[in-house]
């Protein structure tokens, strides 16, 4: 899954791709290089961020995905919000897939919305509100506490008539360094009814912290953390570089398929 930021303060590409030659050209890079999902969001959720307005989210949104749906008809849109709302307007302009940062408890109607429109939905965990979840993040037990969160939640969906899920454990939403690696270490612990994984580690400050690196050096921590999570039971990847990711891929695909020789 590449990612399309169409905000102007995201933690690592806020502002470059909010014109329209900058938005179609990087997803014919990303799909070029191997995407499979194009990821587009609206608000930056990173920690501290500014709320923004459900108007300004659509205003943001819809143009884009209008047009690159048009121009890319053989692609998968996902689109990145956690306003039922916002979701069924995209859903009615050619979005595929619903990516929920708040596992749908930021807006009651989310898991009915996308139940109407039978489009599957990406759950995700997170400890807190993007302006605040860094204050007071999960200190402990978050294995546990993620893994309960994906069995309630999953058995909402399913009772609301969700038929395709995938599960997001929240890498940096609301956990502290230690249970981001926690999570990563026993990714394969969350799944809940066989469902597929996504891991959103790209570049983030798990990473950085670590190496004492910032978000535009951490491309080779990034590859690192994405061959973990794949070994880990990672089933998709929402990554900023496609190209070096589709590589991680392809080399514990190859390394899994040959250990007999």
């Amino acid at each position: 899954m590449g990612i399309l930021n169409l905000t102007p303060d995201s933690f690592f590409d806020g502002g470059k791709f909010g014109r329209e030659k900058q938005q179609t050209e990087q997803v014919e890079k990303m799909i070029a290089e191997g995407a499979d999902i194009i990821d587009l969001g609206a608000v930056s959720t990173r920690p501290g961020a500014a709320k923004v307005s459900m108007e300004e989210e659509l205003e943001r949104l819809i143009e884009p995905l209008q047009r690159l749906v048009k121009r890319f008809p053989d692609t998968i849109f996902s689109v990145d919000t956690y306003r039922s709302k916002v979701a069924r307007r995209c859903i009615e302009n050619g979005a595929h897939i619903i990516n929920d940062i708040s596992g749908g408890t930021f807006d009651n109607l989310m898991f009915a919305t996308v139940a109407e429109f039978d489009v599957p939905y990406i759950l995700m965990h997170i400890h807190g509100k993007p302006e605040s979840m860094q204050k007071d993040p999960l200190t402990e037990n978050a294995v546990e506490r993620v893994a309960s969160f994906f069995r309630e939640k999953v058995r909402e969906l399913k009772t609301a008539g969700v038929k395709d899920i995938i599960l997001d454990p929240g890498f940096g939403f609301g956990k502290s360094l230690e249970c981001n690696y926690s999570l990563l270490q026993h990714l394969d612990a969350l799944r809940v009814d066989d469902l597929p994984l996504m891991a959103g580690v790209s570049r983030k400050s798990m990473i950085n912290k670590v190496l004492e690196a910032v978000p535009e050096d951490a491309l080779n921590g990034t590859t690192a953390l994405h061959v973990i999570a794949l070994l880990n039971g990672a089933d998709i990847l929402r990554v900023h570089d496609v190209k070096e990711a589709v590589e991680a891929i392809r080399l514990v695909e190859f390394y899994r398929a040959n250990g007999d020789c």
